[in-house]
């Protein structure tokens, strides 16, 4: 009976390092096991069985309801939760960028072809139409290219 208890206890721990932790490993298994072998060790007839199984079917709800409330508060970082929201843009053909072409800048970044740029303040991802460019150089928005901006040095 004690060790049934027991291994109820560690399943539901178990369990909730499973809610916790993305994708389904080593603890969920466990987990899985352990309650299992609890209820066979705890319960001492058949409906004392099921009455035991759906008892831990019911605080493993509210067990995951606690934990994704806690999740998804600002305060608890989790893996699983996404922290930034994720904005649908509509695409960009390469003619809405016809406009940069011309534009002087700095790499902010070494570009092995590519990397970052920096044009009047704003930050953007280019590629070198040519060899490596180091950070620093002074650069020009020379074409676009299947929506990259293609630079050289000025």
């Amino acid at each position: 009976m004690i060790i049934g208890l027991i291994l109820l206890i560690a399943g539901f721990v178990l369990a909730g390092i499973e809610m916790v932790v993305p994708g389904f490993g080593a603890p969920g298994i466990c987990g899985i096991i352990c309650l299992v072998a609890g209820v066979f060790l705890t319960a001492d007839s058949v409906e004392a069985g099921i009455f035991i199984t759906v008892v831990v079917i019911v605080i493993l709800g509210i067990l995951m309801t606690v934990i994704m409330g806690f999740l998804s508060q600002k305060k608890f970082k989790s893996p699983i939760v996404l922290d930034e929201d994720l904005k649908a843009g509509v695409p960009i053909s390469s003619s809405d960028l016809e406009y940069l072409i011309r534009k002087e800048g700095k790499a902010s970044t070494d570009l092995k072809p590519a990397g970052k740029g920096n044009f009047e303040g704003i930050e953007l991802d280019i590629f070198s139409e040519g060899p490596y460019i180091k950070k620093g150089t002074s650069i020009v928005i020379s074409r676009i290219n299947e929506n990259r901006l293609m630079v050289k040095e000025k």
